[in-house]
């Protein structure tokens, strides 16, 4: 709810600060005293047209700034968004700001940051109804009627079912749209993935199949430089280069020695032992060079068999990716698609059923939603009516269009396919025929004033526990109606207030009777300028304003002001009692 109001500079508003409660809040004040214009703020407040016009004279700017307490609902419903927006602070508190310069620029600010227009429009959507000069009501937006209908009619639950199909149902839709789609391509790719599947298959590959060729490349491209000094090596170990005795012989005359040592000396043992191990070594050292040299051989045809082997292998990793593990991959993943193709007319027959099985249910379900919602509608016209019979508006009429349009493709009902939403298979509209004798018409589309204020705190008092906005306003409602109907009108007004903040400009005394809160709007002269200021009255004070409003402060209207307010402490009281 709105818990404080600053307006600056703004049309015959000098600085004025509000301060307010909740329950029923009233305004009142001579014609032209300026009462409209705090509502005219708020509703700049909450992402209204501006124009330089509203910023007082001589001033360079008019600054309105609000602090509203969120309750439960307003919480769930808007600070998922504030969060996103990065606007969130307090949880339970948000202050909204508009300033509007004199040269035309108009800022919007959300917790004191920047916003543009639309964001503040969206917030202020939630958190008050202004119903006034100007069109700021949820009732007269149509896409919310469905929503009130279904709170009135206590169908959540079962909204909630067919959402959760709806759901579903665009799952599977998304996922046979692709299968399809793939379908049409279906036989090219599937040429182009056994070709690919084949092609890698071919060439046999092994994993770790290119690091043994360039090895063997390697020693192929070196063959004569590898026997050379492979010869050479086995010389030195058991020949012995130009007459020279070879390492085997040397290592052997001295093995012999320390044999001979070992015996005289028990403790030369060791080295003994340590030389015969080096001497098996190394003739175990020639014996596999001996047979590296035999192995090593000078095969051009071999070479050329390695270099081709190579090449292909790199062919398809240009194709496929890097390395053997990379092509391999490929493969595997292109006889996946492929089985996929291959099997892909199953699947699609399979979601197809589910597709069909979906929309048969969305159809009864669909139905029976329609059904309940058709019933509440009928109670909701029943108890609209009254309300406007209390309300002078005997002959007034309140229906619900329903409407279901028929799709080739949308769920099926009995014959008939019908196209349907996420809330269903109805698209309805509230209706009204506000006097006797003429046509039913869509709410949004009936003429402000008065009667409009009439039918729409008559829908307010019916939908009150449906309609979750927390602060609904009125701009003087008591337009064409009189005393006896204005207290009506004021009881109603603080039934309302049970649930939400009620804001009214009010001319009528009966009405103002009612008021938790009561605010004095008067228009004064200051330095050759009129300038409006908003008095909170309480006591007596209220009860002289009430005896103006009756005609002037005389002690018979001192008298019968007293008397309205009496009424109206009892009236409150009864109800709360009963």
């Amino acid at each position: 709810m709105l818990r404080e109001l600053r307006i600056r500079d703004f049309a015959i508003i000098h600085e004025l600060e509000l301060f307010l409660e909740p329950g029923f809040v009233v305004f009142t004040g001579e014609t032209g005293a300026g009462k409209s214009i705090i509502i005219d703020a708020v509703e700049l407040l909450l992402g209204g047209r501006a124009e330089s016009a509203m910023v007082r004279t001589d001033a360079k700017a008019a600054i309105i700034e609000g602090t509203f307490q969120m309750n439960a609902y307003v919480q769930h419903a808007l600070n998922p968004f504030l969060e996103q927006e990065g606007l969130l602070d307090e949880p339970e508190v948000l202050s909204l700001g508009r300033e509007i310069r004199l040269e035309g620029r108009n800022i919007c600010r959300v917790n004191g940051r920047t916003v543009n227009l639309s964001t503040m429009r969206t917030i202020g959507e939630l958190l008050v109804d202004v119903h006034g000069q100007s069109e700021h009501l949820s009732l007269l937006r149509v896409r919310e009627h469905i929503n009130l209908l279904d709170r009135y009619a206590r169908a959540e639950k079962l909204r909630d079912d067919f959402a959760g199909l709806y759901r579903d149902l665009g799952h599977v839709q998304v996922e046979l749209a692709e299968l399809r789609q793939r379908e049409r391509d279906a036989a090219r790719k599937a040429e182009l993935l056994e070709f690919q599947i084949q092609e890698i298959e071919a060439v046999a590959l092994r994993p770790g199949e290119d690091k043994e060729l360039v090895e063997e490349r390697t020693r192929l491209a070196n063959a004569e430089q590898l026997a050379t000094l492979a010869e050479a090596g086995i010389e030195a170990l058991v020949v012995g280069h130009h007459g020279e005795r070879s390492a085997s012989d040397l290592l052997g005359e001295s093995v012999a020695s320390l044999e001979r040592l070992a015996k005289v000396d028990a403790s030369m043992e060791p080295l003994n032992l340590e030389a015969q191990a080096l001497l098996e070594q190394l003739q175990d050292l020639s014996k596999r060079l001996r047979l590296y040299r035999e192995e090593v051989e000078f095969n051009p045809a071999r070479l050329d068999q390695v270099e081709e082997r190579l090449g292909l292998i790199r062919s398809l990793e240009r194709k496929y990716g890097e390395g053997i593990h990379a092509v391999l991959e490929q493969a595997d993943q292109a006889r996946k698609e492929l089985e996929t193709i291959i099997h892909a007319e199953e699947r699609i027959q399979e979601l197809a059923q589910r597709e069909a099985g979906l929309l048969e249910q969305l159809g009864d379900l669909g139905e029976q939603l329609s059904q309940m919602r058709r019933g509440a509608g009928d109670q909701l016209a029943e108890a609209i009516e009254m309300e406007l019979k209390d309300l002078q508006m005997a002959g007034a009429r309140f229906n619900t269009d329903f409407r279901w349009e028929p799709d080739p493709a949308g769920a099926p009902v009995g014959e008939e396919r019908y196209s349907f939403g996420p809330t269903g298979l109805d698209q309805l509209e509230f209706l009204i025929a506000p006097n006797p004798g003429e046509g039913l018409k869509p709410l949004v589309k009936i003429a402000s004033g008065g009667e409009t204020s009439r039918m729409m705190l008559g829908l307010k008092s019916v939908l009150a526990q449906q309609d979750r906005t927390p602060t609904l306003i009125f701009d003087e409602i008591d337009q064409g109606i009189g005393g006896r109907v204005g207290a009506i009108v004021g009881q109603k007004l603080w039934g309302l207030a049970a649930s939400h903040q009620v804001l009214c400009v009010t001319h009528l005394p009966q009405l103002a009777a009612f008021g938790d809160q009561h605010f004095k709007v008067e228009k004064h002269v200051e330095a050759g300028r009129s300038l409006a200021q908003a008095i909170p009255l309480s006591g007596d004070k209220r009860v002289a304003e009430l005896a103006l409003m009756l005609g002037g402060v005389s002690p018979a209207n001192l008298e019968s002001a007293s008397d309205l307010i009496a009424h109206a402490v009892e009236t409150k009281e009864a109800v709360k009692v009963g």
